[in-house]
């Protein structure tokens, strides 16, 4: 199972979207999500969220808040632990990032954007301030086929 984070980047009432556009075999290609990957070794989700979203805007994470796992099975795709984080506090200058183009989208305006149908999901308990929790997603194909929360 690939284990990955998702940091979701705030300033006032905005998230910092990646439109990823670059890599021909995404399989998130024309998605827009936060940003975040995959765990090298040795890494636990905190350091990985760090990482991944220094490497991936230029910004370094003052304060992350872990806000709950997301497990994704598809039918196309291998099953996927992905730990998810808001990040309210921060310092650095945003730097251009080579899997696609950020920017600053309000996050009234995130659900309107092309997004996976379980990031609707979890993006609202995000928006509730839902404690933490662990989400199932279950794709076919493009399509969220079942959900739940456990």
């Amino acid at each position: 199972m690939l284990i990955s984070t998702l940091i979701y980047v705030e300033r006032s009432d905005s998230y910092l979207m990646l439109h990823r556009v670059s890599k021909s075999n995404d399989p998130n290609r024309d998605k827009w999500i936060g940003v975040g990957g995959k765990l090298e070794s040795g890494e636990t989700p905190q350091v990985c969220a760090r990482r991944e979203m220094t490497e991936e805007t230029g910004l370094i994470p003052l304060k992350l808040e872990y806000r709950g796992i997301v497990y994704f099975h598809s039918d196309r795709w291998p099953d996927e632990e992905m730990h998810l984080f808001t990040c309210p506090l921060y310092e650095g200058t945003l730097s251009a990032c080579d899997e696609g183009t950020l920017e600053w989208v309000p996050k009234s305006e995130v659900p309107c954007l092309p997004i996976w149908e379980g990031d609707r999901i979890f993006l609202k308990l995000l928006a509730e301030n839902a404690p933490f929790f662990r989400l199932d997603l279950r794709y076919e194909g493009e399509k969220l086929a079942k959900w739940e929360l456990l």
